[in-house]
């Protein structure tokens, strides 16, 4: 005699439908939020930066320093602010290697690792906001509390000091 079992063995689990997160729109140069009746990707109000996207928690305001990083952690823009902040000027740092810009504030510390992860996953869309502790590359004894988190369109990192 053979038992048989009617339950499958292996069954589709639905994942918990996702709240959707607001998004908010700001400049990556001055971090002026548009008029939402807007068309343009470029800032109406510096003219200098394009419109990006990021989680209503993330998004930064105007005058705030951030940095945009993308993919291959190359910076793609840095604010008015950060430029100041970091002293550089944006096209000085773009096209370079995040860490020719910013480096994790403990030298002995694991972050360094973190760093270049949380940028990766946050350039390719992943949800959430990384605080990390950095300071300028060139510049000792300084500390910058940071938090990583996704902007776009195109997809990159945010990170907002």
């Amino acid at each position: 005699m053979t038992a048989t079992n009617s339950r499958r063995a292996l069954s589709v689990v639905r994942a918990p439908a996702a709240e959707p997160q607001s998004t908010l729109a700001f400049c990556g140069h001055c971090g002026t939020r548009p008029d939402t009746e807007s068309e343009s990707r470029v800032c109406d109000a510096c003219g200098l930066g394009l419109i990006l996207h990021a989680d209503a928690t993330a998004a930064p305001r105007e005058g705030d320093a951030f940095v945009v990083v993308d993919g291959s952690l190359s910076i793609c823009a840095v604010s008015n602010t950060a430029e100041s902040l970091l002293a550089t000027r944006e096209t000085d740092a773009v096209n370079r290697h995040v860490t020719e810009l910013l480096v994790p504030a403990e030298a002995e510390s694991p972050d360094g690792q973190n760093l270049a992860v949380a940028v990766t996953w946050a350039a390719r869309g992943d949800s959430g906001n990384r605080p990390v502790t950095l300071r300028p590359a060139n510049t000792f004894g300084v500390r910058l509390n940071a938090k990583i988190s996704s902007c776009g369109p195109p997809r990159a990192a945010l990170i907002t000091f």
